[in-house]
């Protein structure tokens, strides 16, 4: 049916640095860091001991605060879900109902046109690993719901439960490019198969100790110098950064043809021009400069878009000290001389790693700094690496107009997924 452009009509957050937009933006701009020590469990034997947790968030004063906003079915719908779900399924949930209200759309209308894309896999890692301990002790205490909770596509399933899609509604995994693979196959089901609307959500990825443990033994994620000052744990380009830090945060795009979204009035925040994937042919978890410069010019290619006219980068720069020099080389490959021209910051070094769930949680950081002219700090940049000889708004906020944003995610596995964004203007 031809290719329809795609715009973004809602946005809806839940990360360390808040659970409304404004809040988010405010704390970006403002450089807060967002990281503290692991509430969720107390095991000294477990060597990393910091990350962006939200154990403690009140997951119920939330869904309150829906009350009166929904109809009464939606929020029955709501409750029973959220009395029994895992807490990676309750923030999903919770962060799409944001942005479905958020785009003012209705509950009611069009159902079959509607598709839900998660990105994400191997979400509730804490809770499997809880009910493993559970039958350990006596196979009748596990909870008998996850046979169903323990499923991705549980999260799919009750997104598009709660919001009345029943359009196609599946989950899609790319390790941390998860929620732009998401992305790509939101736009495809609005430009190719009839859906005027795609609920695109990166889902919070609830770690397990052990998984913390397997990731610092192999240097992974940070744990030698910063156990005691969680907040300058996660900095990226500083010459003392030691490995990313992983975060809890989910994020939703509601992505929605541009004729539909004009033919209801809605607000529009940024139109996406395109998601490009390829993969590096290894299943390492080492970044390849090749295989992000070939996804960044594939990207401009089928695009259309010229170098020149990108100005804005919102890089993935997880905080690694391989990592973070990869992404350079390749922007720098792939811009040549306009590369110093270019704002680029790291919004992990607030955030943290919300991993599955980060080109979704940084896409709506992007798509808010273009909406303001405001560009958040790259933070805990005390000794910028020599080799970092390109502008990563270290420590400060600016000023600065964008009309187009290029977002980098790349996952383990060599998988690399980046998007390019058009700031909209009626």
């Amino acid at each position: 049916m031809g290719e329809r452009r795609v715009v973004v009509t809602g946005m809806g957050i839940n990360t360390r640095l808040g659970d409304t937009l404004t809040d988010y933006y405010a704390n970006l701009i403002a450089g807060q860091p967002g990281i503290t020590r692991w509430t969720f469990f107390d095991d000294e034997r477990v060597y990393s001991k910091v990350g962006g947790d939200l154990t403690d968030y009140d997951a119920d004063a939330k869904l309150h605060g829906f009350e009166g906003r929904i109809p009464d079915d939606v929020y029955a719908r709501m409750r029973k879900i959220h009395r029994t779900a895992p807490m990676s399924t309750r923030l999903s949930v919770l962060c799409s109902l944001d942005a479905w209200l958020d785009a003012g759309l209705e509950f009611d209308e069009s159902p079959y046109r509607r598709a839900v894309v998660l990105g994400g896999h191997n979400l509730n890692e804490h809770y499997m690993l809880e009910n493993f301990r559970a039958f350990q002790e006596e196979p009748d205490w596990i909870d008998p719901l996850s046979a169903v909770s323990n499923l991705d596509t549980d999260h799919a399933a009750s997104i598009g439960e709660v919001l009345g899609c029943r359009g196609a509604l599946y989950t899609v995994g790319g390790a941390c490019a998860s929620a732009n693979i998401a992305l790509r196959a939101g736009i495809d089901e609005i430009r190719y198969h009839g859906h005027d609307i795609a609920v695109v959500t990166g889902a919070a990825l609830h770690f397990s100790p052990m998984g913390l443990q397997a990731m610092a033994m192999i240097d992974a994620i940070t744990f030698n110098a910063f156990n005691e000052t969680p907040e300058k744990a996660s900095r990226p380009y500083d010459t003392a950064r030691e490995g990313f830090v992983p975060s809890h945060g989910a994020g939703c795009l509601i992505l929605e043809s541009l004729d539909h979204a004009l033919a209801r009035g809605a607000h529009i925040y940024a139109e996406v021009l395109g998601c490009v994937a390829t993969s590096d042919g290894s299943h390492l978890p080492a970044p390849s400069q090749e295989g992000q410069t070939q996804t960044i010019l594939r990207l401009l290619e089928i695009t259309g878009i010229q170098r020149e006219q990108v100005q804005f980068i919102s890089a993935h720069a997880t905080s690694t000290p391989l990592g973070d020099l990869s992404e350079l080389r390749a922007i720098r490959d792939a811009f040549g001389s306009h590369a110093e021209a270019l704002k680029i910051n790291a919004p992990k070094s607030m955030l943290g790693h919300t991993c599955w769930a980060a080109p979704a949680t940084e896409t709506i950081a992007g798509i808010l700094q273009m909406n303001h002219g405001r560009l958040h700090p790259s933070i805990n940049i005390d000794n910028l690496d020599p080799e970092v000889d390109l502008d990563v708004c270290a420590n400060h906020a600016q000023d600065f107009e964008v009309e187009i944003m290029l977002k980098n995610s790349f996952g383990f596995g060599g998988i690399n997924c980046c998007s390019l964004w058009r700031r909209f203007h009626a």
